[in-house]
């Protein structure tokens, strides 16, 4: 039977349902016609939608509307019906932001052997989930070959693919066309700032380590930049706001992108951090507001660079770090350029292993999240 006309309010351009769960809902007349899920609105296999919503006027409403439930029911001019569930409306509204656990210095990455990671989907289930919980993980006992990263497209999605090498080498090379070539300490940046949208995931994966020093070095990026937002809300303001320009080349290769350091969602939370002081270039010195952009770029390095946000350990001949580069920023202590120091390194995308993750759910993997 139908509810009283109580449960329904009709406004200009608006619905106002009053669910039996108590809970209200105020939707727009044209939200309600475009995300209509019927055959005739979307393909059934894939979700995909059909429906243009310039198909209709922008004034549209509803001839006739009815709540039977649970069921809301709307007919519109055209004759078209369209069912919604109270429940699947109100899990719309209850989508929370993604979680994430913060961590210090005092963090070491978990560990998996990585031909489990690749033989398991229980082991490879936990292991992303948490790679997305805390942005790095060491997969170990990989083998020292040359191209090993390539195996791990089943797990993490291709590899994506960048100018100057697909996996590339990182030695000590007085050629090389970075300081990653040299036996220099590296401090906490991500890859290719150049790059308008810079690689997301990065496996570094030791092939040989027999050089003193040289320790791995990582930092929660997000976390700190959690703490600046709350110590000094206008020195995130400014770096969310001010582009600036990054440069990465060789002899056969130029890349460049302009964009700020910060990158938020539409609900302000911290997606990314584009950060690599020596890839940065020079800022425009008339550019407006450039005094407050270096005292704001001045504590964000400091708070980077602090011992007490460095998690440092050494990666050993056969182990693989994988770091969310969007949020980890990775480094690494100077080495004895005597000692023979080889690692490899590539690209991956973030959406690519959250969809693993998706898939491996759905074959029934557990991944204890």
């Amino acid at each position: 039977m139908s509810r009283p006309d109580a449960s329904l309010l009709r406004h200009r351009d608006a619905l106002e349902v009053h669910w039996p769960s108590g809970k209200v809902s105020h939707l727009h007349y044209l939200w309600l016609r475009d995300n209509c899920s019927c055959e005739e609105c979307r393909v059934v296999q894939t979700s995909e939608k059909r429906f243009m919503i310039s198909d209709v006027p922008v004034d549209v409403a509803p001839l006739a509307v009815s709540l039977d439930g649970d069921r809301l029911v709307l007919v519109w001019p055209d004759g078209h019906e369209t069912v919604y569930g109270g429940a699947d409306i109100e899990a719309l509204s209850a989508r929370d932001s993604e979680e994430w656990t913060q961590w210090d210095s005092r963090f070491s990455p978990s560990r998996y052997r990585f031909q489990a990671f690749l033989d398991d989907d229980s082991l490879a289930a936990a292991a992303i989930a948490d790679f997305l919980d805390k942005g790095a993980i060491v997969l170990q006992q990989a083998s020292a070959r040359p191209g090993t990263l390539e195996l791990l497209a089943p797990r993490l999605g291709p590899i994506r693919e960048v100018l100057f090498a697909r996996i590339h080498d990182v030695q000590v090379d007085p050629r090389g066309y970075n300081v990653a070539h040299t036996s220099n300490g590296l401090p906490p940046h991500n890859d290719f700032a150049s790059y308008s949208w810079p690689p997301s995931v990065q496996a570094l994966h030791m092939l040989v380590n027999e050089a003193g020093g040289g320790e791995s070095v990582i930092v929660d990026g997000w976390n700190v930049l959690s703490t600046l937002r709350e110590r000094h809300p206008d020195h995130f303001r400014v770096l969310c706001e001010v582009p600036v320009p990054f440069r990465e080349f060789d002899d056969d290769n130029e890349t460049y992108a302009v964009a700020p350091l910060v990158r938020c969602d539409a609900d302000g939370n911290i997606v990314g951090l584009r950060f690599s002081n020596q890839l940065m270039q020079t800022l425009d010195p008339a550019a407006p507001g450039i005094g407050e952009f270096y005292r704001a770029y001045h504590a964000l390095c400091g708070l980077l660079t602090a011992d007490d946000v460095k998690a440092r350990f050494r990666l050993d001949g056969g182990d693989i770090l994988i770091v969310a580069a969007h949020r980890v920023l990775h480094g690494r202590e100077a080495f004895e350029a005597a000692g023979s120091r080889h690692l490899q390194d590539a690209y991956f995308e973030l959406d690519n292993v959250r969809n693993h993750l998706v898939v491996l759910k759905r074959k029934g993997a557990h991944s204890n999240d």
